[in-house]
């Protein structure tokens, strides 16, 4: 029997008011695993009201930090003994491996909560300056209010709970948007809430199309800051609507991540890690390498040893222990990928290996693709410009590092990147120059509850994961304290002189 599942509004579980539901498919076999709410407009409005009322009387924004942090971390408890369960559904949902969705999403998303629960005990102000011994200052951090997030499929909870966690550990109150191919885990993850003690109102499930639900989100007056993770252009759009309420904005959005080869650096590790930080979740990753410069001299040499490693990718059921990379998402994202592919051929590069639907039985009702590697790409191929969101590689020449440096910063995205090489010196000269926001070393793809992630350029702003990211979700207001006695002039007066 297929699960019907409602939106989760005020910690109830609401139907739609238009009784509308959409189906959600498992990319591996298109079987329908479950119906979910197509809200309206209205059933927005719902949520938004029961996020705003909870945050104004404070059920939430009022505990102390310790009682917080006591829920978070009991939330982050149930998630642990649920661990199997969210796995297999994240996997069956998306297309992911059960074995990342298990050993690599949930002990992350875990370990974001817990992190959370930890810090929000240490959300601080500061004091400024005395003037002239007649008053100071603080300097106070409190919450936004009531936070509309929008979270992408490829990531489905993983990336929610990067902004859930810090947002309700900073006091906010949430209304949150799953995507529409892959909104089961935290419909799950909404009943743990509940269950660990988060107050009504103060998570807010909402699933539906993004045209009107993300848009009500974006521009509704109730609404005091919106997180988004997508693509550019749909970032733009909601940059552009909550322009009109004035609201805070956090974008984390595309990528076209590099990796700069230096001349001495180790190429079998190389193609270790150009491949797989390709095809984890089947290149499905704003952060996945797609671009691989690397020397003339060693450019034949490294793409041999790099689609020895592709062809070992093992594709099936994403369920099976033994399977390497899944489906893709859907057949639409798998028709953009195989776009890609013809556009690189048709501008003159050389597909080494894969970019073709795999055969046999195994394969017909998925959306797969076989890794695709290119060689001989130049630097204004769409190729190498443009995001393409699947296992597509596009390995460059370069004469000189200076040549790399240029080259790989030569795009409009600046969220991730990496660097392989032997001297860690030479490799950090390499990092100071980069244009993106993360720099990885001798490794692609490393991310911590307690260090910052986010980009450069139209890869967004803000800051995800970390007290960086913590910071997002807080306001600053200045408080002033008068330290004179009631029949003293104010300052003012004093420095300027009576009005």
């Amino acid at each position: 029997m297929v699960t019907k599942y409602q939106n989760y509004i005020n910690g109830k579980w609401v139907h739609p008011a238009s009784d509308r539901h959409f189906e959600v498919i498992n990319p591996f076999n298109q079987e329908v695993i479950a119906e979910c709410a197509k809200s309206s407009k209205e059933d927005t409005k719902e949520a938004i009201e029961a996020a705003r009322t909870s945050f104004d009387k404070g059920t939430w924004s009022e505990k102390l930090a310790g009682e917080r942090a006591s829920i978070i971390w009991k939330l982050a408890d149930l998630v642990e003994k649920n661990k199997e369960r969210l796995a297999t559904l994240e996997s069956k949902n998306q297309g992911k491996t059960i074995k990342y969705a298990r050993d690599s999403d949930l002990p992350t998303i875990i370990d974001n909560l817990r992190f959370f629960a930890g810090v929000c005990r240490n959300l601080e102000g500061k004091s400024a300056s005395e003037y002239s011994g007649m008053g100071t200052s603080m300097i106070k951090r409190e919450p936004i209010g009531v936070v509309s997030a929008v979270v992408p499929w490829n990531y489905p909870l993983y990336i929610a709970v990067w902004k859930l966690a810090p947002a309700l550990a900073a006091g906010n109150s949430v209304v949150i948007k799953p995507a529409s191919y892959t909104p089961l885990t935290l419909l799950e993850f909404a009943k743990l809430a509940g269950e660990a003690g988060i107050p009504k109102g103060v998570l807010n499930v909402i699933t539906g199309e993004g045209h009107v639900v993300g848009a009500e989100m974006a521009t509704n007056s109730k609404v005091d800051m919106i997180t988004f993770t997508g693509d550019t252009e749909t970032g733009k759009k909601v940059l552009e609507m909550s322009s009109h309420t004035v609201k805070k904005v956090v974008l984390e959005l595309g990528g076209k991540a590099p990796m700069v080869v230096l001349p001495d650096a180790d190429l079998g590790m190389v193609s270790e890690g150009s491949v797989v930080g390709a095809c984890l979740n089947a290149g499905q990753d704003c952060t996945a390498v797609t671009r691989v410069y690397v020397q003339e001299k060693q450019h034949n040499q490294l793409v041999k040893m790099m689609v020895n490693v592709a062809k070992r990718f093992k594709l099936g059921n994403q369920l099976d222990e033994k399977t390497d990379m899944g489906p893709l998402m859907s057949e639409k994202q798998r028709e953009r990928v195989e776009s890609y592919v013809k556009l690189g051929l048709d501008q003159g590069a050389k597909l080494e290996c894969g970019g073709s639907r795999p055969k046999g039985k195994l394969y017909e009702k998925g959306f797969f693709i076989e890794p695709a590697i290119f060689s001989n790409v130049s630097q204004n191929m769409k190729i190498c410009q443009e995001e393409i969101f699947g296992p597509v590689i596009s390995v460059i020449k370069y004469k000189t590092v200076d040549e790399a440096i240029k080259k790989a910063n030569d795009v409009k995205y600046g969220l991730a990147s990496s660097v392989y090489g032997t001297n860690v010196s030479d490799c950090m000269q390499v990092a100071k120059k980069l244009d993106f926001g993360t720099v990885w070393i001798n490794e692609h793809g490393v991310l911590a509850s307690e260090m910052p992630h986010g980009g450069f350029k139209q890869s967004g702003f803000g800051k995800e994961l970390s007290m960086y990211g913590l910071d997002e979700y807080t306001r600053i207001k200045h408080v002033y304290i008068d330290l004179t006695k009631l029949n003293r002039r104010p300052w003012h007066y004093t420095v300027y002189g009576k009005p």
